[in-house]
């Protein structure tokens, strides 16, 4: 049984900890009309790769093996839908994608005899459902019948039309089904979510007169648009069940039960979202002392109408930020090294020392990370045909060093370079994405000052070169669909494969111009596009920077006159 809430339109086992990053964007706040969620899949074992479902229909009595897919554990058996929808990613042919993030939350709320995973969940509901709200039900349907094998979960869940926030977790071992609140996100306004619950308190149907209770099985009015919320009907009676709440029903908060903000779910998590609102605000940094972790008590909104209009580039490039700007840049401090490096490497936490009552301290969590397997931004455009309208942007690896593919989710093959199988973790493959920008990712990593920024030059180039290219794709492809949906689909399948095949040969120019420019610390001299020479041919004397005069000031503190040469140095 559910709630669901008619409000007027005008009234209104898990990824390594601290790890992805979705950003929403909704019709009235994007730049040409479309819906769009980002996501990046951040986890230190994750290999990132493009899966593929191809539609399909199934006998009656069809079983379907689930595996979790963090770990590939097999977890159990579920009844196969009868038909299947292709999915590319995290993309279905209907336009409908969803993404995560994981925030843990109660974890003796874990039902440890449920069957479906989080990510079974994603992939599972994209192949049978055709828009949010089926999936909004698909979900709760699955959870209901197998039971919720993850801790605490948020899904940014969007198709053409709308874009919606889910949170869930489970009831505890044995439990089957889970609790869960999900809020479309008002048209016009973006929103987000970091490894920290964010949905607070919500919209009761029992306190609106335009509001009513229904069961599952009167579900259909789900689709009515004035619906903007809907919850698990026992969402706080498990709360109270549990001992976590006691207050008026009208003061219960999802995330403040379920999943207390701390320190670290300020600074490590609600921090990238403040990133990517206070890009498109002037008013984010009342937040300040919040994301900082000092206090805990002011929480951000959870959605907020931006300044401008939000394009697909924009969301490329807020899914790369490292704080810049702000007082959390990571570039600013003797973290960052020489060369004004945006990364650290792990624990998040560390000490001086192994004294258990040593003080603890930080390291910053940015957006964009070197552990990221696969990253992508999925459009929805409700002017077009599904197999046309609905794009994923996908890379792999780093965002700030990755390039975002267009990949048509009417498509019936992924690239080579993204195929799964093609590498893992442990097995290196000359002919994968992922192992490709990796190379240049690390490479830049030793100089990011210099070498990211040739690097950024061919991102640019590459990204713009699609999406300035985008407009005769979807015309070529728009036609062949009033003709030929299998033509067109086709020839989106070419246009993607191509794409893909297009940035990797680019790529793989740049990993060897950055390893002949910078091979050991220097910089060669270039001239007319080639790296210069003397007039017999021989190497021109590379540069020798060396190191900046604050980096030079931080050694000379921690190495007092160690280092120091003589004023008289003769004999």
């Amino acid at each position: 049984m559910f709630i669901l809430i008619f409000l007027a339109l005008s009234g209104l086992h898990k990824h390594t900890a601290n790890a992805c990053t979705n950003f929403i964007v909704t019709r009235g706040a994007s730049a040409k009309g479309s819906t769009m969620i980002t996501y990046s899949a951040d986890s230190h074992v994750l290999y990132g790769e493009l899966y593929y479902w191809p539609a399909k229909t199934y006998p009656e009595g069809a079983m379907l093996d689930v595996y979790e897919w963090d770990t590939r554990r097999y977890l159990g058996k579920i009844r196969q839908a009868p038909h299947t929808y292709s999915v590319v990613g995290n993309m279905n042919e209907h336009q409908l994608s969803i993404g995560e993030t994981t925030f843990t939350g109660i974890e003796n709320l874990i039902d440890t005899t449920g069957i479906i995973d989080y990510g079974s969940l994603m992939y599972i509901t994209l192949q049978r459902a055709r828009n949010a709200r089926e999936a909004i039900k698909t979900i709760s349907d699955l959870l209901t019948e197998y039971g919720y094998a993850s801790s605490g979960e948020s899904f940014s869940i969007a198709d053409p039309e709308e874009a919606w926030i889910l949170e869930i977790i489970g009831k505890g071992p044995g439990n089957r089904g889970a609790v869960w609140v999900a809020r479309r996100i008002p048209d016009g306004y973006i929103c987000g979510h970091a490894n920290q619950a964010r949905i607070q308190t919500f919209p009761l149907a029992t306190h609106k007169k335009n509001s009513v209770a229904i069961t599952s099985k009167e579900f259909k009015r789900l689709h009515d648009p004035m619906v903007e919320c809907i919850y698990a009907y026992d969402v706080i009676d498990v709360a109270r069940a549990n001992g976590l709440f006691s207050g008026n029903d009208s003061e219960f908060s999802f995330s403040d039960i379920y999943n207390p903000v701390t320190f670290s779910g300020a600074r490590f998590c609600d921090i990238r979202v403040w990133a990517f609102f206070r890009s498109l605000s002037d008013d984010m940094d009342q937040f300040l002392d919040y994301v900082a972790g000092h206090d805990l008590s002011k929480r951000m909104p959870l959605w907020i109408k931006p300044n401008r209009k939000v394009s697909n580039y924009d969301l490329m490039n807020f899914m790369r930020d490292h704080l810049e700007g702000t007082p959390f840049d990571m570039r600013k401090d003797p973290g960052a090294g020489p060369f004004g490096s945006p990364y650290r490497w792990r624990p998040l936490e560390w000490k001086v020392s192994d004294d258990p009552n040593a003080p603890l301290y930080c390291n910053e969590r940015a957006t964009a990370t070197q552990q990221t397997g696969f990253v992508f931004v999925a459009e929805s455009r409700n002017w077009l045909p599904d197999p046309v309208g609905g794009i994923l942007w996908f890379g792999v690896d780093d965002a700030a060093t990755t390039v975002f593919n267009p990949m048509y989710c009417g498509i019936t093959e992924v690239p080579e370079c993204f195929r799964e199988g093609n590498g893992d973790l442990n097995t290196y493959s000359p002919t994968s994405a992922f192992w490709l920008f990796n190379l240049v990712a690390n490479m830049c990593y030793s100089r990011y000052d210099l070498m990211s920024e040739d690097a950024i030059m061919v991102q640019k180039e590459l990204e713009t070169g699609f999406i300035d290219g985008m407009t005769l794709v979807d015309e070529t492809a728009q036609k062949l669909y009033s003709q030929n949906e299998k033509e067109a689909r086709e020839y989106l399948t070419a246009y993607s494969l191509n794409a893909a095949g297009k940035t990797f040969k680019r790529w793989k120019k740049l990993s060897e111009y950055l390893l002949v420019k910078y091979i050991d610390g220097n910089i060669k001299l270039e001239s007319g596009g080639k790296f210069s020479t003397t007039p017999t041919g021989y190497p021109m004397m590379p540069e020798q920077p060396g190191y900046p005069d604050s980096w030079k000031k931080t050694v000379i503190n921690a190495t007092g006159d160690k280092l120091l040469v003589p004023s008289e140095n003769g004999h």
